[in-house]
């Protein structure tokens, strides 16, 4: 096996799998998420990349803002820093790519207050589910990693709650849990289109870049 690239997302693992790397969608609880990457580790995988959509922590930062972290920071308050090599690879391929740290949070954020606090207390450009458990895990088994990933809500959006539970295990919308969360809370319609839109306008900026290249083949680390 080579370097595997680990989505959150059905739809974001399709654009992934145009770069021909193996792709695996580990979406789920905190466990499902760690046990699926702990077994593609031990299937021979030699390197990780954390590769999707992400929440926005900095006000400053609009959907479709690509994002290239040095650094991985969790709420264990570790710190695993990105292969450099591989940062300089796929920046070639992403000049605009903003760099600093994300956030591998275990839950959703959806409260702007609370992406607000989480900000404030660590500084980081945005939260997503992957980067977490990809870092640790590639830390652990001495593998190299690398997050690319695209902001979709902002930070000042609270997402809809059809948002953030309407998704199944396998990382594909549940329709039916999201047509029965919005009927019983229609005022919700508004947010879950503007959620919708932002989310579209990030795949497409991911889509733009997600191609075969240098920066998705480099399954070595450089000395």
């Amino acid at each position: 096996m080579s370097t595997v690239i680990v989505t959150g997302l059905e739809v974001e693992a399709r654009i992934a799998r145009r770069s021909g790397l193996p792709v695996i969608v580990v979406a789920g609880t905190p466990e499902r998420r760690a046990g699926l990457i702990a077994r593609t580790i031990a299937s021979g995988a030699t390197g990780l990349i954390s590769f999707g959509i992400a929440g926005g922590l900095d006000p400053g930062l609009a959907p479709g803002t690509m994002l290239l972290p040095e650094a991985v920071r969790t709420e264990r308050g570790e710190t695993f820093h990105a292969d450099a090599p591989w940062r300089r690879r796929l920046l070639a391929h992403v000049p605009l790519a903003v760099p600093g740290a994300i956030y591998g949070g275990a839950r959703v954020v959806w409260r702007a207050a609370d992406k607000r606090a989480l900000f404030a207390r660590t500084r980081a450009s945005a939260i997503d589910l992957e980067s977490g458990p990809v870092a640790r895990a590639a830390h652990a088994r001495g593998i190299p990693f690398v997050v690319l990933r695209s902001i979709a809500d902002p930070a000042h959006r609270n997402l809809p709650r059809a948002a953030v539970f309407g998704l199944d295990d396998d990382g594909k919308v549940a329709y039916g849990t999201v047509l029965a969360l919005a009927v019983l809370n229609p005022h919700q319609l508004p947010a879950l289109l503007a959620t919708a839109l932002e989310t579209r306008r990030a795949l497409a900026a991911m889509h733009a870049i997600a191609m075969p290249s240098p920066g998705f083949h480099a399954a070595p680390v450089e000395a």
